[in-house]
């Protein structure tokens, strides 16, 4: 089977996908419509059958599917790679990118019998790195034979570089809301207990379980119970003024 050489990526088309993530930077959208806008423009930059980012799982080691292009349920489907394990795994583990002629025939390649149902060829997976920490892959498949030139390769390790980027700040912004949240939830938890105390002459160990059975009873947070007793508490002191 023979190969095709010829350069599926153009110069102008990559500068203006990496204008276009870099936009999702400042973005109010969701990490998945902007891992969905990564891989839809990738795949176009690149000519791709099917492009797909594939993110670490921290606790399991394992690269999940989080985006592609693709309607292929197959694909969207396909079971998590351990790190060091498949084409995907090694490159996370390694940090360099791996080219495959075709994943059908290829040892290293864990999913054939996907590849070959949705007609998979040649494969460009480069790694998505922050920090000099690999956090995921970007693929980049086609559906004929191709040998990827070095300026290719480049060019979707742009791409890789720039997403990481744009993940990272989201998965930040998302852990910093959550301690936020975490820390707020605190403040009224132990505004509320000290309520419970005062009002009912409890000690704090006693107040804490009040205040969960509170929460039980009701089938709501710790923290809304909390703070529908603040502004009772607010709304009492008010009321006396």
């Amino acid at each position: 089977m023979a190969r095709e050489n010829k350069q599926i990526c153009d110069p102008k088309h990559i500068i203006q996908a990496l204008a276009k993530i870099g936009e999702a930077i400042a973005s109010d959208s969701y990490l998945d419509d902007v891992l969905k806008l990564i891989v839809t423009v990738t795949a176009e930059v690149m000519s791709s059958k099917i492009c797909s980012i594939m993110l670490l799982n921290k606790k399991t080691q394992e690269l999940e599917v989080k985006a592609t292009q693709s309607v292929s349920e197959a694909y969207n489907k396909k079971p998590n790679i351990k790190i060091g394990n498949g084409i995907a795994g090694k490159v996370a583990k390694e940090g360099k990118p791996i080219t495959v002629t075709d994943v059908r025939k290829d040892k290293d390649y864990i999913n054939t019998s996907i590849a070959k149902k949705e007609k998979l060829c040649s494969l460009l997976c480069v790694p998505l790195i922050f920090k000099g920490k690999p956090i995921g892959v970007l693929n980049s498949y086609t559906s004929k034979p191709h040998e990827f030139s070095k300026n290719e390769i480049n060019a979707l390790k742009s791409i890789a570089n720039q997403a990481a980027i744009v993940i990272e700040n989201f998965r930040l912004v998302v852990e910093s809301k959550v301690i936020k949240e975490e820390l707020e939830a605190r403040k009224s938890i132990e505004k509320a207990k000290g309520i419970i105390m005062e009002q009912e002459r409890l000690t704090e160990k006693q107040a804490y379980q009040r205040l969960r059975k509170y929460s039980m009873d009701s089938r709501k947070s710790m923290r809304d119970v909390s703070e529908a007793i603040i502004l009772a508490e607010e709304m009492k002191k008010s009321y006396k003024k």
